[in-house]
């Protein structure tokens, strides 16, 4: 027993951290309750702990079960590498590599599989939260390290093992109603599943490195006043980067969004929530979708750039949505589109239907949305591809000379969309719309002011 309430996992006496991490933070938390019992004892009584991991490597072979409040996990550095570019370089090649696994404070999920596993998520978190009974559990805090799946299984997809981005794992996983959780500065690497959460209030998920998982991000059930801010987020193509359901008040901003999960951002019957200062890069389209009548948001000052995947292992993958899907999806009411950048940078003979014209603003449903003042660059260019991840990515990013202008449709108007607003957001035959239900106010080409100024300067006199 502790007479602190600051815990070191190794120079605790009970289990090998190396061993079963799990095992040993379990311990803790026995600790913890035992000591802390008295509800109210001096205006206080229990003030949680703070469990300590330093830098090393960490096998976790016990699921670690958090019920109580006031509870922070902390190491000494979020450890991230790409595993994804390891295991894509022949298995010759890693002798000469620095490093072959993440780093700092280095939580291994080594969950034994079973169909347990495989049947509930739940069971293959390697840390989930869950208490019932008034208050909600509270202030339970993840800091400054990371959670590392190890490897993808197959999935009878044809693609290799550590493509497939399935393993049943999960980094941490809330099951109940919870107050002002906090995930900061952490890694998590190579999970199906990174972050699950249900019924959150007030959650922070802030400046972490959330990458090559099958999902990164899922606010489930329903939840309020939540951020999602200053993060570094990359799915895997069947998952989402960020998804939130039946959310209120969720704030979504300056996050760098890379490529490759099946949407940057879904939402499902969120509302009132903001979508805002982010750069968005995908390779597919349904880049950030609102539907299930996801209502009176604002989609403002993002920079959205779809163009192709340019690493060959993942050749030929995508999320199975076409191009007249549209990059941004709204089927609700009353939301705000303003000041967003959309760069559509792709081959036209890969666009599909074969011919088609891309959709970049797509109203699907609702009613008296808003979008104004959003600016389309569309360029055909010839996709190339290459061995080397880090630099065809890098490549492609920089490349914006010696392309052609591709047609798109700014933005396209289905009929089950009425009574919307769309001012400066393409020209008049970028935008389809009927007219005679939606109030449309096209972008100027260039030539048509110039002309009629200059006949209203003749007429008057003056000078060109």
């Amino acid at each position: 027993m502790s007479n602190s309430n600051h815990y070191d996992v190794t120079t605790w006496p009970v289990g090998n951290p190396s061993e079963d991490v799990g095992e040993v933070i379990n311990s803790i938390i026995a600790d913890i309750k035992d000591r802390q019992a008295v509800t109210d004892e001096n205006d206080g009584g229990k003030p949680g702990a703070v469990i300590y991991l330093p830098p090393g490597d960490y096998h976790l072979r016990t699921q670690v079960v958090i019920d109580v409040s006031f509870l922070k996990i902390q190491g000494s550095g979020h450890g991230f590498t790409s595993s994804s570019i390891r295991f894509n370089v022949p298995e010759e090649e890693w002798p000469d590599l620095h490093e072959l696994w993440p780093g700092g404070s280095h939580v291994i999920v080594d969950l034994p599989l079973s169909d347990d596993l495989l049947r509930d998520e739940s069971k293959g978190a390697a840390f989930y939260i869950e208490r019932s009974g008034s208050p909600r559990i509270s202030s339970v805090e993840f800091s400054n390290f990371c959670i590392d799946g190890l490897h993808f299984t197959p999935d009878g997809s044809g693609l290799p093992a550590e493509n497939s981005y399935v393993n049943g794992k999960t980094g941490i996983y809330v099951a109940s109603a919870n107050d002002s959780f906090r995930v900061n500065g952490m890694g998590f690497v190579y999970l199906e599943n990174a972050l699950t959460i249900y019924k959150a209030d007030a959650l922070s998920l802030h400046d972490n490195f959330i990458a090559e998982c099958g999902s990164c991000i899922e606010l489930r059930g329903w939840g309020q006043a939540s951020k999602i801010t200053d993060n570094l987020i990359g799915a895997g193509f069947k998952g989402h980067s960020i998804y939130a359901q039946n959310h209120g008040g969720l704030l979504i901003t300056a996050n760098n969004i890379f490529p490759r999960g099946a949407s940057s951002i879904h939402f499902d019957g969120v509302t009132r929530s903001s979508v805002s200062n982010n750069r968005l890069h995908s390779f597919y389209p349904g880049m950030v979708v609102l539907a299930e009548n996801s209502s009176e948001n604002l989609v403002a000052t993002n920079h959205f750039l779809r163009d192709h995947e340019p690493w060959t292992p993942f050749l030929g993958v995508d999320n199975g949505r076409d191009d007249l899907y549209g990059l941004l999806r709204i089927g609700g009411n009353n939301n705000s589109v303003i000041g967003n950048h959309f760069s559509e940078i792709v081959d036209a003979e890969s666009i599909r239907p074969s011919g088609a014209t891309p959709v970049i603003i797509h109203l699907a449903e609702g009613a008296g949305n808003f979008v104004s003042n959003n600016h389309v660059v569309a360029m055909d260019v010839r996709a190339a591809a290459s061995d080397s991840c880090f630099s065809a990515q890098v490549d492609a990013l920089l490349t914006t000379g010696a392309s052609e202008g591709l047609a798109v449709t700014a933005v396209l108007v289905d009929a089950a969309s009425a009574r919307n607003t769309i001012l400066d957001s393409g020209n008049d035959e970028q935008v389809i719309a009927d007219r005679s239900v939606n109030a449309v106010r096209a972008t100027p080409t260039i030539g048509f002011k110039a002309a009629e100024t200059a006949q209203t300067s003749q007429a008057a006199g003056i000078p060109r």
